[in-house]
């Protein structure tokens, strides 16, 4: 087997630093709804695709989306704005991994800059045949690194708690077609 082929050892741990995206694009007037603001679901498309990013980053197979836990819009994105999207990995359980994005908007006339969003989702790491695969232990390091880190096992706790609830409604809702 050569040395591509070769199955690498997963490191126990990584630093958050090391799974961090960074991806600035504008806004055009066809990005944005009837508010004249970014589409809302332009936004979660593009947080899922640095997230993503960021989770491959850190355990180096193949991930699923498991949930976007949440996407809080906290100010309007213009026309007149760019949007900075940075990701890490924030935390991690056994094959799971939460990413925290933050999305910053800068007035490209003014130079302002504002958080606009930020966003928490899951992911689960998957071998080639569909199967969980365990993840490496995440350390962060940055003042920012560690405060989103600290509420982490809240943050999975009520992931848990919510996945439990939505199975429990999906179990009593109905598939039948409505037009039958």
């Amino acid at each position: 087997m050569d040395e591509q082929n070769t199955p690498q050892v997963a490191p126990a741990f990584k630093y958050s630093r090391e799974s961090r995206v960074f991806k600035t694009g504008r806004v055009f007037p066809n990005d944005v709804n009837n508010h004249k603001t970014l589409f809302g679901g332009k936004l979660m498309s593009t947080i899922d695709e640095v997230a993503s990013i960021s989770a491959m980053r850190h355990c180096r197979t193949n991930v699923v989306t498991a949930s976007a836990d949440s996407v809080d819009f906290l100010l309007p994105i213009r026309p007149t704005d760019s949007v900075c999207f940075e990701s890490f990995v924030s935390w991690t359980g056994r094959t799971s991994i939460e990413v925290f994005v933050k999305i910053i908007s800068e007035n490209l006339y003014t130079g302002e800059r504002a958080v606009a969003a930020t966003s928490f989702l899951t992911f689960v790491a998957v071998r080639e045949d569909g199967t969980p695969a365990p993840v490496p232990a995440i350390i962060p390091e940055t003042d920012e690194e560690k405060l989103i880190s600290e509420s982490a096992n809240e943050r999975s706790e009520l992931r848990k708690l919510r996945r439990t609830n939505s199975k429990k409604l999906a179990s009593q809702l109905s598939t039948t077609k409505y037009w039958e």
